[in-house]
């Protein structure tokens, strides 16, 4: 019986011992994860000893959010190409809408040039138009005048007004489908004056419908 007491008694030892080094081991633990204690300092030559070697620390514990900052790196790489596309775009917008501004303005000039060139034509065929009837009421003042009367009117005039009034003579004859007298006129005018007229009339003929 006393044998059985002793090896109970030693058993009984032994636990308490294992108790003792696993509540140590655990409050060794407790405040190395307190921050009271560094375990991995104080006990780095009982390591040593056992060939365990002290256990590396993470260098930077911030450093696991690395992924995230990688993550976020490209993401901003992204961003920035991102930017400068849509500045380049908006670079080339603006080379359009001026150069869009430049044809508007080219057009514009061009519109009013051609309102001015149409302008001027109207005006040329209002005046053309009103020395037409302004001829044509001469024309007819001067055939219903005797011969002699007319020639010393057409004799007063300018070689281009005569041209002119003899033109449109022969053209109110030709409509109403009488003989023009126009010839008899050029018979009466002195001679020199009757060629001249003549000449400069088959150099610039007239013109359609004039």
């Amino acid at each position: 019986m006393a044998r059985y007491g002793a090896v109970a008694t030693g058993s009984r030892i032994l636990v308490l011992l294992l108790l003792v080094v696993v509540l140590g081991l655990g409050g060794l633990i407790w405040f190395d994860f307190l921050g009271l204690l560094n375990i991995k300092e104080t006990f780095s030559p009982l390591f040593s000893l056992m060939g365990l070697g002290t256990p590396k620390e993470i260098e930077d514990i911030e450093d696991v959010a690395l992924l995230e900052k990688e993550r976020l790196s490209k993401l901003q790489e992204a961003m920035d190409l991102r930017e400068q596309e849509l500045d380049t775009r908006e670079a080339e917008i603006l080379q359009k809408e001026g150069e869009i501004h430049q044809i508007i303005e080219t057009l514009e000039e061009r519109e009013m040039t051609l309102e001015e060139q149409e302008k001027t034509f109207n005006n040329r065929v209002r005046e053309y138009e009103n020395r037409n009837v302004n001829l044509r009421k001469i024309s007819q003042y001067l055939v219903g005048m005797p011969p002699d009367k007319a020639i010393e009117r057409l004799i007063e005039m300018d070689d281009q007004d005569v041209i002119d009034i003899l033109r449109i003579t022969d053209s109110i004859a030709l409509e109403a489908g009488e003989d023009s007298i126009t010839s008899y006129w050029l018979s009466l005018m002195p001679a020199e004056r009757a060629a001249t007229v003549n000449r400069k009339m088959l150099k610039k003929p007239a013109a359609a419908g004039g």
